[in-house]
């Protein structure tokens, strides 16, 4: 019986006593390797208790198990606010926020697949010339005295050893050393001479030197002494040598990768060949980066209509009587122009000079000594900017990049490598080809593989191989088969990353683990959801257990185990409101169930709107896997974009229509992708993207800092009688700036721990107490809160203590009707999510005065929302609408698709079989389409 009640033990993770933020005391016992869904409304504590709680402890108890010596390095871990844990496991977690921002991490380097296809290449790649096109050979020493005797027998031949291959320099050291080492004659760009001493050759010049080992008749019976002055040539070749015949033609043989028509040879291939961030393998020109920032004449001279005083060149603005005017006005003068001609009527060699520089000197009137002149160079704009970029301070090199523009780097083509690299094929293919196509091709490309090798290959790539594969199946199994190798991580969702970090999971096998995760499903179609699902399934049957932080319907009625966690947000949240299986769950009178029954749901609109019978039209838009896409969209709507994930949603709108109205309306930089034409700008007058971004990458940023409220709020503390007697100004309630910020933590409230090889740690001002500010300014009270005290309250509390204060009411209230009643006002930028911080941004745009011709664009605002909170975001879009203001919406979400008045479904597929519109109109409209994937899912919502 004992025995029996251990195993059932055992087999509970049991939680006592969590108290972590806004949880109150609460006690859960979870089964063990099954699929456990946590819901709840945004902010009941669902992150608190999978993260805060379950993950913080198992991280803890990990590095409990360190020595003492390694702990001392680490920094103790806070252990979480609960009573006790049992039975709990090593632990994974998989969030969305952990992404990198690093250019050179890209899918291929997460998922390890572009690692083991560098050393395929670097093992089985077949090496080609970039000159000529041929197969590069490698000869041993006997074969290149067999080639001799084969090809050239009876011939006068040089055997010439290059020592200097296309570089500047007299050489006479080199000379001397090769005359000390008893060789008589050089073979000098072409030219045979005698070794001379002193000898030294043209220092600017670009030469070829070849030592003459010696001249011989290819006659087998001096095989032997042939032989010894080939293996001499080698050797002071490294490896390389040359054979002149009498026609005077010259003949190349290596010991490695060489081209014989041009002598052309590379290095011996190892894996960092292939690599784009190794200087081995890297494109010099961009560095591996595969796009080059640019600084263009466009950008320095926007409207050449203009002249130099009146601010033609952007970077200098309007003439002023400084030191670069009178530089420039001096130049203009020696080539008999004026400062105040339009640009366009200048010479064009007068504008490259301004642009680039000129080595000629010119007079120019010193401002500080009057009567006397600087003779001086002028070095050009464009090399002044683009030192600056390199050496100057991070505001300056802000500055700079306004007027530079990214573009594919045009030595490599966007493959990020060296030449050399691109032409080691395998199947006529090399590997930057590869990281270009998406995985479902890429899979294909690697399926029959074998039969297009030969025997050689094969045995080399056998074990290689079977990695590659298996990890490209992981991808297709979470429904990732549209994405590149090349793919930077820092494009992606967060629910992409989150998919690709579970595949990199699943490719481990390991077991006993305990698995956390946020959201994986944000971003993904619902056809693609089983595929997760699956993949979920998979990880438990491994023996492991999974918990999902999730609002998706189909992901809790797969799982084993559905806990809801609520009834309301913040401070009223933090209890456990239901708990079971999802058929327990569904009996059961929580707000969650009562969505999952169909008790309530999210209701039709009756009358779809028709709009203002404006429209927006963009034509020929064929960027990226867009097929010269023509979008239509009717203004004065609420419009959702779908598709399947990489069908390219955000192609068509966050990289060609978004950066179109953007520079339409406030003259931005970014290049929209190809498209042909746009009309009907006419009718806006402002556009909006709110994406899901941080606000702020640092604990300095909060919700009241973004808005705009916190300005009012320490407007209306100077107003105090207090802060009047001590003359305290608006600065004095800052905590950016000196005065009355706390001087330990500099106003953060926080502490940076720098943890070597972990991520760091922010720890409380020991000074201050997390409080920012120091004594004197936390004298000053509003209705007896500090200004320290205001920023720890809700949105829900500030809305009721501001209710006098309609300025500050009114932005606190925009965040209040986001359903954000439960953040702090405070809160630090980096602890909101995705979705939180999406509905800050939009919060603040919401407590705008909005004009009625306002373009919205959001980025699937239903991230990390319940079924309620999607209720209520939609009533604050339905509100936007009915002012005239357009909103566009790209979801996967089925709430939002069914009650929107007109939809763009992208497709059919992901990647390259997607980019086209599949269909458009009402949501009853597109229900009806036959070959949409959303269209299926809709008509089900719909009936």
């Amino acid at each position: 019986m004992s025995d029996l009640l251990v195993e059932k033990k055992e087999e509970l993770i049991e939680i006592f006593g969590a108290r972590e933020h806004n949880l109150k005391n609460i006690d859960i016992s979870i089964p063990r390797n099954k699929l456990i869904v946590l819901t709840g409304l945004s902010g009941s504590g669902k992150s608190s208790l999978a993260f805060d709680t379950i993950y913080a402890e198992g991280q803890r108890r990990y590095m409990e198990s360190f020595s003492a010596y390694a702990r001392s390095f680490l920094g103790g871990m806070e252990r979480p606010d609960v009573d006790k844990i049992n039975g709990l496991s090593p632990v994974i977690s998989i969030e969305q926020k952990t992404t990198s921002k690093n250019p050179r991490s890209t899918v291929g380097t997460v998922t390890e697949i572009y690692d083991f296809m560098r050393l395929l290449y670097a093992r089985a790649g077949e090496a080609f010339s970039y000159l000529s096109g041929h197969k590069m050979i490698r000869q041993s020493e006997d074969q290149i005295v067999e080639q001799l005797f084969e090809n050239f027998g009876g011939k006068k031949l040089f055997i010439l050893a290059p020592v200097v291959k296309g570089r500047k320099g007299h050489y006479r050291e080199l000379f001397e050393q090769i005359r000390k080492m008893g060789f008589s004659k050089v073979r000098v760009d072409g030219v045979v001479m005698e070794v001379q001493p002193k000898m030294q050759v043209d220092r600017y010049k670009i030469h070829d030197i070849e030592i003459v080992v010696d001249r011989i008749i290819a006659d087998q019976e001096d095989r032997f002494r042939i032989s010894q002055s080939l293996k001499t040539a080698l050797q002071h070749g490294k490896g390389i040598i040359m054979l002149r015949d009498e026609e005077g033609n010259i003949h190349h043989f290596s010991k490695y990768l060489m081209d014989p028509t041009t002598g052309l040879s590379y290095d011996e291939p190892a894996p960092n060949t292939f690599s784009f961030n190794s200087p081995y393998g890297a494109c010099p020109t961009c560095n591996g980066l595969g796009v080059i920032d640019e600084i263009t004449k466009e950008s320095i001279i926007p409207d050449p209509s203009l002249s130099i005083t009146r601010g033609g060149i952007a970077p200098l603005g309007e003439y002023r009587d400084v030191w670069i005017f009178k530089k420039i006005e001096a130049i203009l003068k020696h080539y008999k122009c004026s400062i105040s001609t339009p640009i366009a009527k200048l010479p064009e060699e007068v504008v490259n000079i301004l642009l680039y520089g000129d080595k000629v000197e010119v007079a120019v009137d010193s401002v500080k000594y009057p009567g006397t002149k600087w003779h001086t160079t002028f070095e050009g704009i464009v090399n002044f900017l683009q030192k600056q970029q390199e050496g100057g301070t991070e505001k300056i090199q802000d500055w700079v990049s306004e007027f530079t523009i990214t573009k594919t780097c045009p030595d490599c083509e966007g493959y990020r490598l060296k030449k050399e690299a691109l032409h080691f094929k395998l199947d006529n293919t090399h590997i930057g080809e590869l990281a270009m196509m998406d995985i479902s091709t890429l899979g294909k490309w690697f399926e029959d593989l074998e039969e297009r090798l030969d025997e050689r290959q094969n045995m080399i790539a056998k074990e290689v191989l079977k990695e590659i594969r298996k990890r490209i199946g992981f991808l297709l199994d979470i429904g990732l088969d549209y994405l590149t190798l090349n793919r930077p991580l820092r494009t992606l969702s967060g629910g992409e990353a989150q998919r690709i970090r579970l595949a990199t999971q699943i490719g481990t096998q390991l077991v006993g683990v305990l698995y956390i995760l946020d959201e994986p499903s944000i971003g993904l179609h619902q056809r693609d959801n089983v595929k997760l699902i699956k993949a979920l399934q998979d990880l438990r049957d491994l023996g492991n257990s999974v918990i999902v932080v999730e609002h998706d319907k189909d992901m809790m009625l797969a799982a084993d185990f559905v806990i809801d966690i609520g009834p309301g947000a913040g401070r009223h949240g933090g209890q456990i409101v239901a708990a079971g299986t999802p058929k327990e769950i569904l009996k059961m009178n929580s707000l969650t169930a009562k969505y999952l029954n169909g008790e309530v749901n999210i209701a039709i609109p009756e009358k779809r709107r028709k709009g203002n019978e404006k429209f927006l039209t963009l034509k020929g838009a064929s960027g990226h896997n867009l097929k010269n896409v023509d979008l239509k969209l009717p203004l004065g709507t609420m419009i959702c974009v779908t598709g399947v994930s990489g069908s390219g949603k955000s192609s068509l709108i966050h990289e060609t229509l978004y950066p179109l109205l953007n520079q339409h309306f406030y003259n931005s930089k970014k290049e929209p992708l190809p498209h042909k034409s746009i009309d009907g700008l006419k009718y806006l007058d402002k556009v909006i993207e709110v994406d899901q971004s941080p606000i702020g990458r640092t604990p300095r940023s909060n919700p009241a800092t973004y808005t705009g409220v916190f300005t009012d709020i320490r407007a209306l503390f100077t107003e105090l009688p207090e802060a009047k007697i001590r003359g305290y100004k608006p600065g004095r309630f800052s905590f950016n700036v000196k005065g009355g910020r706390c001087e330990d933590c500099e106003g953060a409230g926080m502490k940076l721990v720098e943890m070597d090889f972990l991520p760091d740690v922010h720890i409380p001002c020991e000074t201050c107490k997390g409080k920012r500010y120091n004594r004197e300014t936390l004298e000053v009270r509003f209705k007896g809160k500090s200004i320290s005290d205001v920023l720890d309250m809700t949105v829900e509390q500030a809305v009721e203590f501001f209710e006098n204060q309609p300025k500050i009411l009114r932005k606190i209230k925009t965040l209040n009707d986001v359903g954000l009643d439960y953040i702090t006002l405070g809160q630090h930028a980096t602890t909101l999510s995705g979705g939180e911080a999406q509905r800050v941004k939009l919060a603040t745009e919401l407590s705008k005065k909005d004009t009625g011709n306002t373009f919205y664009i959001l980025d699937e605002p239903t991230t990390g929302l319940h079924f309620q909170d999607i209720e209520h975001l939609l009533e604050v879009l339905n509100k936007l609408v009915e002012k005239g203001n357009t909103v566009l919406i790209i979801e996967h979400n089925l709430d939002i698709i069914k009650v929107a008045d007109y939809i763009v479904d992208l497709g059919p597929e992901g990647g390259s079989n997607g980019g086209t519109i599949v269909c458009k109109g009402s949501p009853e409209e597109v229900a009806k389409h036959k070959s949409s994937h959303t269209a299926r899912f809709l008509k089900e919502e719909l009936s």
